[in-house]
């Protein structure tokens, strides 16, 4: 059993509400927008998805830290989340992989936490009023006064936070085997599992800043482009819808995931909204339009997109429609473009394909952007 000192931390929401519990991991103070995940398991892979940078992240299941924290399992470079609640924080950690605690690694990176609270009421009180800012500490343990510094923190709304979490150079991965295709990869938050699953499906991939530029791409002689997952409002990342309409404008296949949809919808002319409490976890059912066939996927995303459920828009690349939707909500879960020619040319989906904690219902996007670039490809030598 793996002590732990009983230091008091108190958690205030914006709406004034309060928890008062015991410190997790760093002690001292932070604040975010409050968001609750409903995954069973995966809390590694969640804690380290830039997706979540300036998200205090409220984790539905109640014991968590069971299986320890190991060196295989992280999606990125740190841990990203401004925070960190759960209700029961397990003292014993057992897994042959596991390393170190959770705890542990949540104080070695500064990420304060609170334990022991009711999470199934904040859970409650958040679906009911919707995210909002939140504030931890150990070091003020006056509600009224820790709301004040709640109050003076921005929202997430108009928030651009892609520059925080991109990559500063390119970074190149490489298959295993003699590359079949070559993808760029637009890094707004990228996780690692998804360059793994493109390379192991013989595609080398370059990840690039997101400051990349269209002749950046295009010197790279690439097959396809990507745009990852991302923090922030889609509305505030004009960069990257500027980038993206150069990527259409030079008829390259693209294939985007999550903030990637997002800023797909905005570049084909949509626009976006902020979710009442967002859709997070690893059991969201996503219905494909098409084939009328349910997946069940992984998400992490506060903002949607706002486009038409049925028939089709006219943009300057072609026809886009809408391809996936949540069952829960009818929220867009997925877009398609298709060029004059009837062939595909671009798609997105708003869920998470390469979900490393499960499931893996959606993994076969990747092997349709492989068809697509390929068909892209064979209609180009014929037009030669």
């Amino acid at each position: 059993m793996e002590p732990r000192t009983e230091v008091p931390a108190l958690l205030v929401l914006e709406d004034g509400r309060s928890f008062r519990g015991v410190s997790f991991g760093a002690t001292g103070e932070t604040f975010g927008e409050a968001v609750f995940s409903t995954g069973m398991t995966g809390y590694q892979e969640t804690l380290t998805d830039p997706s979540y940078r300036r998200q205090v992240v409220v984790a539905t299941a109640p014991q968590i830290g069971n299986t320890g924290w190991n060196d295989e399992d992280d999606e990125s470079r740190q841990i990203w989340v401004a925070g960190y609640v759960v209700r029961d924080a397990s003292r014993v950690r057992s897994n042959w992989r596991s390393n170190r605690s959770l705890d542990e690694v949540l104080r070695a990176q500064g990420v304060v936490g609170i334990a022991d609270i009711d999470t199934r009421a904040l859970t409650r009180h958040l679906r009911e009023r919707g995210a909002m800012r939140v504030g931890i500490s150990t070091t003020e343990l006056d509600a009224n006064a820790l709301l004040a510094r709640v109050l003076e923190q921005p929202a997430m709304v108009g928030a651009n936070l892609v520059s925080e979490v991109t990559v500063a150079e390119p970074v190149v991965i490489r298959p295993e085997r003699e590359p079949t295709h070559t993808v760029a990869a637009i890094d707004l938050g990228i996780k690692g599992m998804t360059p793994a699953l493109m390379a192991a499906r013989g595609i080398e991939v370059h990840v690039l800043p997101a400051s990349a530029t269209i002749d950046d791409i295009t010197a790279l002689g690439v097959d396809g482009v990507f745009f990852s997952n991302g923090p922030g409002d889609p509305a505030a990342a004009d960069d990257a819808v500027e980038l993206l309409r150069a990527v259409l404008d030079a008829g390259l296949p693209y294939f985007g995931i999550c903030f990637g949809n997002q800023i797909f919808g905005r570049a084909l002319g949509f626009g976006t909204y902020k979710l009442k409490y967002g859709h997070r976890g690893i059991n969201q059912p996503v219905m494909d339009l098409r084939t009328r066939k349910v997946e069940i996927t992984a998400q992490n995303h506060g903002f949607a997109v706002d486009a038409p459920l049925e028939g089709a828009t006219d943009t300057p690349w072609g026809s886009a429609t809408v391809s996936h939707v949540c069952l829960n909500d009818d929220v867009v879960e997925g877009l398609e473009l298709t060029g004059p020619d009837g062939r595909v040319r671009a798609f997105s989906v708003q869920y998470h394909p390469e979900a490393a904690a499960g499931p893996h219902d959606s993994a076969y996007l990747f092997d349709r952007f492989i068809d697509v670039m390929d068909a892209a490809g064979a209609t180009t030598t014929q037009e030669n």
